[in-house]
Formats: structure tokens, sequence, C-alpha cells
């Protein structure tokens, strides 16, 4: 039996996690978020594939590339398009795959136009708050699938 695959995306701006704001999204880059998550991955028995676009195209692409390769779930960090993508919203409705969504830290206790997500009303979950522990946690649940 082959092992489950999640799929890690990550939006605009989170190629600079560990230089940007550290403040507000810790001290972790990109890359130690993706080493954690394919350790505690392995300890689960699932495969973690992570990625990274500035761009909202490749988001939607990678979405139903997802359902395309039977992923198990997808836990998505859309950084600022989040709060933005009408895309990203119908390309969630438009595959099978839950989608947890993961955010470092809490958008509702930042800037009121962070409240709302275009993700949230079609993903399985919102994981938020908690640093670059958000994504182990979202890890966890999507294993759990």
């Amino acid at each position: 039996m082959s092992q489950k695959l999640v799929l890690v995306l990550n939006g605009p701006n989170l190629n600079l996690l560990g230089q940007r704001e550290p403040g507000i999204y810790g001290s972790a880059t990109l890359d130690d978020i993706g080493a954690a998550l394919t350790e505690r991955g392995e300890a689960l028995g699932v495969t973690v594939e992570s990625r990274q676009s500035n761009h909202e195209g490749a988001l939607v692409d990678w979405l139903h590339e997802a359902q395309s390769r039977g992923a198990q779930a997808v836990i998505l960090n859309a950084g600022a398009y989040t709060h933005t993508s009408v895309a990203l919203l119908d390309a969630i409705r438009a595959i099978d795959v839950p989608v947890i969504e993961v955010h470092l830290s809490n958008p509702h206790a930042r800037e009121a136009f962070r409240h709302t997500s275009w993700i949230a009303p079609a993903a399985k979950g919102t994981i938020a708050g908690f640093g670059a522990d958000s994504y182990l946690l979202a890890l966890e649940a999507a294993a759990r699938l």
C-alpha cells in the first residue's frame, strides 16, 4: 500500500518567512517548516510535498493537481490571497480533496481586512495562531482524514 500524499501549498510572500516581520510570523523559514513536516510525515506514514508560489494561478493549478494525484489532503496557507481570492475558493470547491486552511498568526487578532477568509467556506477546517506549529497541527489532522 502506498503512503498517503499531503500537499502543502504556500502563497505569496511566504518565501520570505524568517526575515519578513518575525514578530508576527516567527523566525522559522519555509524550508524549516518543510523539513519539520517531512519528518513528522514520515512518522505518520504520510508523504509530504511542500510548494510555494507568489502567483494565484499556480496555487489553483496545484489544487487541481491534488485531485488528479489522489492526495489525502491539502494544507493551504494562501497568505494574502486568503482575503481576496474567489479563484482559490472555486478551485477548492471543484475538487474532492479536503483542504485545511493554515495561518501562522491569528488573522482575527489583526487588521479588520484579515478577518474575512474566502478559503474558510470551502475548507475542511482552519488552524491559526500557533506559528510554525500550525502546519504540524494541520498535518496531524490531514493524516487522520
